[in-house]
């Protein structure tokens, strides 16, 4: 029996995001107020088969508490597809979810992530194939962009006869002017052409979403069957809850504990800088907060950090 079966539906779920979704963001969004699926970081089956082996696998790193969770794997070659979601498998995620919307510059090249919308339509279809292969019973899906630099209703009939769990469409192409701004009335034409066909197909919808509220309504404008929220939640780690009003202190201290957690977590594995981002998260929207903001972004340290923030509830 798939997950999706028994998660109710609209299904509100954290979007995959590069070098913020790692386990540790989670947990943190799950001790505010988990949404009802979570993703991993994008994780390289080339990455996952080769002596970078190490440099990869952490970001299939996940707490039981995160349940239910898909792994998101990119890459090019079916083979290491099938062994991506083999190990997927054997760690216990429930599902796997293939990377077809990356639009990033290095990845776009190696024609994979929003890449492969322009491959030769039997590579897809391998793809899918050897990770449907490897991942024995998991429900498989994938998660793609409207069309490359136009709305391709040609790539997109051809991932609804795929037979797929779930569909989610970032309501942009991947290049040019349609990249700008999320249209989700084409989203709507996508779920008539999966009703047309007869399909079982869920369908997700991602993009520009700033809300719990804003998630529910659009379920419901566009009838999918779940929507993605991505950046809103880097810059509101509380949005699952629909908390109205943050204090300082409760964001002082959710800085805190998440960069304690990191510690923790990552030891020395992952660089410091990487949690930079998250002191604009937590560190704005009150008076004070950007010269507080400037100075914490000055600390060279995790203890460094943590002693100014200890200043600040003096």
């Amino acid at each position: 029996m798939s997950i999706y079966d028994d998660i109710k539906k609209p299904v509100i779920s954290l979007a995959p995001m590069e070098d913020v979704t790692d386990t540790v963001f989670r947990q943190i969004i799950n001790s505010i107020q988990r949404p009802d699926l979570f993703y991993t970081e994008f994780v390289n089956v080339e990455g996952l088969n080769s002596v970078g082996r190490e440099k990869v696998i952490h970001r299939l790193k996940y707490d039981p508490t995160q349940n239910p969770i898909i792994a998101q794997l990119w890459g090019i070659k079916p083979k290491n597809f099938f062994k991506g979601a083999q190990l997927v498998k054997e760690l216990g995620f429930d599902g796997v979810d293939i990377n077809m919307g990356c639009s990033v510059k290095k990845v776009v090249q190696r024609k994979a992530g929003s890449g492969l919308i322009t491959q030769e339509r039997d590579i897809v279809k391998r793809i899918i194939e050897r990770t449907r292969e490897g991942a024995v019973g998991l429900p498989v899906s994938v998660k793609t962009r409207l069309g490359w630099d136009s709305y391709d209703f040609e790539w997109i009939e051809f991932l609804i006869e795929q037979d797929l769990d779930v569909l989610t469409f970032n309501a942009v192409t991947a290049k040019g002017d349609m990249s700008l701004v999320p249209n989700w009335d084409i989203i709507s034409k996508i779920v008539r052409l999966r009703d047309d066909m007869r399909s079982k197909t869920l369908i997700f919808g991602n993009g520009g979403i700033s809300s719990l509220k804003q998630a529910k309504e659009y379920a419901k404008k566009y009838c999918v069957d779940g929507v993605m929220i991505g950046r809103a939640a880097l810059s509101n780690p509380w949005i699952f809850s629909q908390q109205d009003e943050v204090s300082t202190e409760e964001r002082i201290e959710m800085l805190r504990e998440q960069v304690i957690l990191f510690q923790k977590t990552w030891g020395k594995k992952k660089s410091y800088n990487k949690l930079k981002k998250f002191i604009k998260t937590y560190i704005n929207g009150f008076s004070g907060s950007q010269e507080i903001r400037e100075d914490l972004m000055e600390c060279k340290s995790i203890e460094e950090l943590l002693e100014k923030t200890d200043n600040l509830f003096d």
